[in-house]
């Protein structure tokens, strides 16, 4: 895969890509955009990616939000419009059966922000820092942030951040649940393999259908939701994986997943 904006590399099931604008710090123009939706194309169309991670180029940021200087004359229609676009793609990748992480080794920002939370887990550099920063421009954040922040950490302490466009540090993020784990910078991309790896080695099916569960359930009453939650620990009990896992553990050896 080649792209202008991203580097994308692929070694055992995990695909990492880097957002490459270090000079704008990493700020998603539209090309970059394209090259995002082009990503998910292939990632969604490849059977043997199996987690992705993002990250962003140089040592300032993971995306510092959306390029400025190319929303800055946009009429109503035209903002509405490429609001419309960024969110479809997040939901891409919020929605995808591929598992997402977000390797945060700087700003995440407004976009870079959104784009962080569309994905399924956040690790952060302890010199991170996260915000939503759009009401200093006159706006709000119109990429997925006034649901997605609010779903992550509260109602209350997403608006106040929001409304006042404060960011907060890593170790900061991580109390408010908006980041999973902090990690000492040097460290963040092999913490993020390390993780990746992990998730990459169990047994694909679970993985897509626990992901299933929980963010499909979220948005259904609650006696819905774990009967949605029993039809798919049922669906399991259909695989080879389900039945290799249990006679692996009952054997005591280690189980060889099909992913089917």
């Amino acid at each position: 895969m080649t792209f202008e904006n991203l580097q994308v590399g692929i070694t055992d099931g995990i695909a990492r890509v880097t957002v490459n604008r270090p000079k704008a710090l990493n700020a998603l123009n539209q090309a970059t955009i394209a090259d995002l939706e082009a990503l998910m194309d292939n990632v969604e169309g490849d059977d043997t990616i199996k987690v992705v991670i993002f990250t962003g180029a140089g040592e300032k940021a993971f995306v510092a939000g959306g390029d400025i200087s190319v929303m800055a004359p946009l009429d109503a229609l035209q903002a509405r419009a490429a609001a419309r676009r960024s969110q479809l793609l997040f939901n891409r990748i919020e929605n995808s059966s591929k598992i997402s992480i977000a390797a945060i080794n700087g700003y995440a920002l407004g976009g870079g922000c959104e784009l962080a939370m569309a994905c399924d887990l956040r690790i952060a550099a302890d010199s991170a820092k996260l915000g939503q920063p759009e009401s200093n421009l006159g706006i709000l954040p119109g990429w997925g942030g006034t649901q997605r922040l609010p779903r992550l950490i509260g109602k209350g302490k997403a608006k106040e951040l929001m409304l006042t466009g404060d960011m907060v540090d890593a170790e900061q993020a991580c109390r408010l649940g908006l980041v999973n784990q902090v990690v000492p910078v040097a460290d963040l991309q092999e913490a993020a393999l390390e993780l990746a790896g992990k998730i990459a080695g169990k047994p694909q099916v679970a993985v897509r259908l626990i992901k299933e569960a929980v963010d499909n359930g979220l948005e259904m009453e609650t006696s819905r939701a774990f009967a949605y939650e029993a039809d798919l620990f049922g669906l399991c009990f259909a695989t080879e994986d389900q039945k290799e896992g249990m006679t692996a553990f009952l054997e005591k050896r280690q189980a060889v997943w099909k992913n089917r």
